[in-house]
């Protein structure tokens, strides 16, 4: 904890797409769960192009309550980017991201910010249970243990986004020039002290999933290619074992010639040696692709996101006084 005001101010970033269904009971929670603590809060709410009336509920939220700031994004450019843009925002000594379909409960905010006043830097959220399906609970479980276990840096198991933040770690993350953005293995890169929080995610409060199979398999090639390069080192290894396995071949093929037996004729060998070494030299193109594609996207230096208009309680009330 930097701040040595006695009612802190801690900003809370909230990302939504089409998430018109959940706004007005997560607001109704967040104010639930703010209003006993003793700071002043800025709820940061991105509207990250919904096609819903999700930026409408956002501009009345901001006229109705001053803590409320609305950040409007011209499209949807994607949660991370959604994560950037209200972090980029925000004001407060400390920031909290959380999700907008209250599968981040508002009810363990306090929690967050009692860590953060005893010194911790960081406090991430760790998920003892998922009210997703089983596949999609296999699915986060093995990537999550792939990412630590591949990762140059170290990833905790089972924590997304949900987290806190103190200001020198904001200040941190908004200094990194990278566009493409993995929020959470950003948090860990750059250090400071921190911890982890135990809690329950709960499921959906209504509305569909806006995370597809494709945006999810997506994320986790983000997380893997940004900080691993494991699948560099893959490379190398099949290269060297299929170097290994020619010369195996080639030995076999001569020490069957120098005692006088032929080789195996037919197409079934050849095919599988030839089908053997596309496969890997297709998968390393593959690999080098991924990086490439990455260092093409940084290259041309577009922004991560654009804010099309911030909504603002103060400037609402000079637009209608000046009407």
């Amino acid at each position: 904890m930097t701040t040595t005001t006695a009612r802190p101010r801690i900003s809370f970033v909230i990302p939504l797409f089409n998430e018109q269904e959940n706004l007005p009971e997560l607001h109704r929670r967040l104010r639930a769960a703010l209003d006993p603590l003793d700071i002043e809060p800025e709820i940061i709410l991105v509207n990250d192009g919904s096609s819903d009336a999700t930026p409408t509920m956002i501009h009345m939220l901001s006229q109705a309550d001053p803590r409320v700031v609305g950040v409007m994004l011209s499209r949807n450019f994607g949660h991370q980017a959604a994560v950037s843009a209200g972090i980029a925002e925000c004001t407060g000594d400390a920031v909290i991201v959380m999700d907008g379909d209250l599968q981040d409960p508002p009810e363990v905010l306090e929690q967050f910010i009692a860590r953060w006043r005893d010194g911790a830097e960081v406090v991430y959220a760790v998920r003892t249970k998922r009210k997703e399906g089983l596949l999609k609970r296999t699915a986060y479980g093995a990537f999550y243990r792939l990412l630590r276990k591949l990762s140059d840096i170290d990833i905790p198991l089972d924590s997304g986004d949900f987290g806190l933040m103190d200001r020198k770690v904001v200040n941190a993350l908004l200094a990194l020039p990278e566009r493409q953005r993995f929020v959470r293995g950003l948090r860990c890169f750059v250090g400071f002290r921190q911890e982890g929080l135990v809690y329950e995610r709960a499921g959906r409060e209504a509305g569909a999933p806006k995370y597809t199979f494709k945006a999810l398999v997506r994320l986790a090639m983000d997380g893997l290619i940004s900080f691993s390069s494991a699948p560099l080192n893959l490379i190398t290894y099949l290269g060297l074992g299929s170097c290994v396995f020619a010369l195996g071949l080639i030995a076999w093929v001569m020490g069957r010639a120098i005692i006088g037996q032929r080789p195996p004729e037919g197409w079934a060998s050849t095919m599988v040696v030839v089908l053997f070494f596309g496969s890997v030299q297709l998968l390393s193109l593959g690999i080098i692709g991924e990086y490439l594609r990455r260092i093409f996207l940084e290259v041309k230096g577009r922004p991560t996101y654009i804010v099309r208009d911030v909504k603002r309680h103060n400037e609402n009330l000079e637009r209608r006084s000046a009407a």
